[in-house]
């Protein structure tokens, strides 16, 4: 004869030493919010506990076979048919089985979003300064570690922005058409164009380099400069 749920229940948790409330805290880990009183009814048979509470209360209750726990040897699946021997070889094997680590489950990988992005081939001077403008550029695939802002990307060349920018490094660029005082941008003026800061002060406007080594370039009301873009961090 068969034993009821709430029999088998309150079998399980004695063997683990819980009590009623130890019970309902497990299952409150496993995300069922309950109390010791709810426990005590499902185990005196007054009510019982809905699907996603009575699969929460085997994992709680740490009971791998809820089949033959449940309905007996003959019933659950694949293991209807063995006695208590037989199935617990069967969970001796999974163990096995886990403990070799041949056959865990892999993590899926998150699919990384690509996107292409113009990369011009001739470089922004970081230096003297290198006309940058037209077509001269090459598709390149990027993924999250650019952000989403960019809309192109230089190499730069020379080294007046060092120590934060490099010569030969690729830097991304959101494409705008005015900077606020400080930001560091790609700008064309009188033919060349430059990866530099834009500062201003005393009724000046100039193009900043960060490397000390370079003079600032002062920036004329006649020869027009124009906003390339703002270099992404």
């Amino acid at each position: 004869m068969h034993k009821d749920i709430g029999e088998i229940i309150t079998e399980k948790r004695k063997e683990l030493g819980l009590s009623q409330g130890e019970l309902a805290q497990r299952l409150g880990h496993e995300g069922i919010d309950i109390t010791n009183q709810a426990v005590s009814k499902w185990e005196n048979g007054s009510t019982l506990p809905n699907a996603r509470q009575f699969l929460a209360l085997c994992r709680a209750l740490d009971i791998d076979d809820i089949g033959g726990t449940f309905f007996g040897g003959n019933e659950g699946g694949i293991l209807a048919g063995l006695n208590a021997a037989g199935r617990k070889k069967v969970t001796d094997y999974i163990q096995l089985l886990h403990d070799s680590g041949k056959y865990e489950i892999i993590p899926e990988q998150p699919v990384v979003r690509l996107r292409s992005l113009p990369l011009y081939t001739l470089a922004v001077s970081a230096g003297t300064g290198q006309f940058l403008d037209g077509e001269d550029y090459e598709m390149t695939e990027v993924g999250p570690e650019v952000d989403d802002s960019a809309n192109f990307g230089v190499r730069v060349a020379g080294d007046s922005m060092e120590p934060r920018f490099h010569d030969g490094q690729t830097v991304w660029v959101s494409q705008q058409h005015s900077l606020m005082t400080g930001e560091i941008g790609i700008f064309l003026y009188d033919g060349n164009a430059y990866l530099k800061q834009l500062v201003a002060g005393d009724n000046v406007l100039a193009l900043h380099s960060l490397n000390p080594a370079y003079d600032d370039i002062p920036i004329s009301p006649e020869l027009p400069l124009r906003v390339l873009g703002k270099v992404i961090a």
